[in-house]
């Protein structure tokens, strides 16, 4: 496998980790890296940072968030003198309840840099989140955007 397809993969598993609720999953991807704002500005960093983040900010329904993430769009620039690759990506987050027809709760951008580590493995150094359209976030956070 080549090392963007290696890198695909981990945004395929941030999708299918944040669909399950497995925070700490989540968490392990961003073992080595940080959740930003659009500016930089860090959210969380580390493994039970980004875990504990999650978990405080998400309803989960009956164990899930009932959501469906979906990343496309995505390009990859580098690697960078430094090492690191930059991926830019768009996002969609779907979602459905009883009762509740399914729905695009918010759309935006990733930027997320990836780095090797000393043992020849891609990882997360850096998402950045930028949020271009919201729906109904009420039933997914526990916070406002």
């Amino acid at each position: 496998m080549d090392d963007g397809e290696v890198i695909r993969g981990l945004l395929q598993s941030y999708c299918e980790r944040m669909d399950a609720g497995d925070w700490a999953g989540v968490g392990r991807l961003f073992a080595s890296g940080v959740l930003a704002d659009e500016h930089g500005t860090a959210m969380a960093r580390g493994a039970d940072a980004v875990a504990a983040f999650y978990e405080r900010g998400t309803h989960l329904h009956d164990g899930s968030p009932r959501t469906k993430h979906l990343v496309i769009g995505t390009t990859l620039e580098g690697p960078r003198d430094d090492g690191v690759v930059v991926g830019r990506s768009s996002y969609l987050v779907l979602q459905a309840l009883p009762g509740m027809a399914l729905q695009p709760i918010i759309t935006g951008r990733y930027v997320d840099s990836f780095a090797m580590a000393a043992d020849g493995a891609w990882h997360f150094a850096e998402r950045r989140f930028l949020v271009d359209l919201l729906g109904d976030l009420s039933h997914h956070l526990r916070y406002s955007l």
